[in-house]
């Protein structure tokens, strides 16, 4: 077969695979960050820490409930955002008037506070999760495993869907509205503080579904989310903080280059996300989608 600046082809496609399954979880831990960001102002940093506890209560559901992979990505979302929503009534409600900063800060910390309470109780190593759709089918120029697969095209179709609600639905122009001008919008009747938290949840919500799709590929273990973070708020900045849309096409593009980049220049590849920051930073420091606030 045919090959690309001598580079064979199941290296070569093999690589972009790996770089959608990457930017599917870029693209939807960046959502959950900017439908945040967008909405409440705030820079989540335990969005790493969510997306670690969405893995872990698959994992937990199967080992202690009997729950399986499908239950599980219903039912751990809803549980995780459950939290999240507390987390946001009891201490992010009393930062929405200070500087990021302090919203910074202490999301930084209970990061710090999750990931040491998973790590006293279950170690470092790593758990095992069953994949729930084995085996796969030969392309002929690269094997396609089924499971993998499953999560680029379920990443997709949730990634629209939110698009889609925020952008094309009244309650998304609620949001924006409310994100411009609470004040206004309370003056129509609407609850500006609960759809702040409501938002809050979602975001968290869809920390906790990537974590739960990223639990049969990866290893489940407390510092998952941590190793994650920084390169999806690289992925945010670039797409523009706060852009929905800039989040999703960011975050699968930056994860086919990221594979390309392991192809052909292997050494830069854990660095090529961020050089790819720098420079949009130089050019357009609202990021790709973003918008000056």
């Amino acid at each position: 077969m045919f090959e690309l600046l001598g580079v064979p082809p199941q290296a070569l496609f093999g690589q972009l695979l790996l770089g959608l399954i990457n930017g599917a979880f870029y693209a939807l831990l960046s959502l959950g960050l900017a439908v945040i960001f967008g909405m409440l102002n705030v820079i989540n940093f335990t969005h790493g820490a969510q997306y670690m506890m969405g893995a872990f209560g698959a994992w937990m559901l199967m080992q202690y409930v009997g729950i399986p992979y499908w239950g599980a990505l219903l039912i751990v979302p809803v549980i995780v955002g459950a939290t999240g929503i507390l987390l946001e009534r009891l201490l992010l409600s009393r930062l929405y008037h200070l500087d990021h900063l302090y919203g910074l800060l202490l999301t930084f910390g209970l990061a710090l506070i999750i990931e040491g309470l998973f790590r006293k109780q279950y170690g470092s190593s790593g758990l095992p999760y069953t994949n729930p759709i084995p085996g796969g089918t030969n392309l002929g120029f690269m094997f396609l495993p089924w499971y993998r697969g499953w999560v680029v095209a379920f990443s997709i179709v949730v990634c629209l869907a939110t698009w889609f609600m925020i952008e094309k639905t009244k309650l998304g122009s609620y949001l924006r509205a409310a994100t411009e001008n609470p004040t206004l919008v309370r003056a129509f009747g609407i609850n500006v503080p609960r759809m702040m938290t409501l938002t809050y949840g979602f975001g968290v919500g869809l920390a906790a579904l990537a974590g739960v799709l990223a639990a049969p590929i990866y290893s489940v273990n407390p510092i998952m989310g941590s190793n994650l973070i920084i390169v999806v708020f690289a992925v945010v900045v670039i797409g523009g903080m706060g852009s929905i849309m800039g989040s999703i096409v960011t975050g699968f593009g930056l994860g086919v280059i990221e594979g390309l980049t392991k192809v052909f220049y292997p050494e830069a590849s854990s660095t090529v996300i961020f050089i790819i920051m720098a420079i949009v930073l130089m050019i357009r420091p609202a990021g790709l989608f973003g918008t000056q606030r």
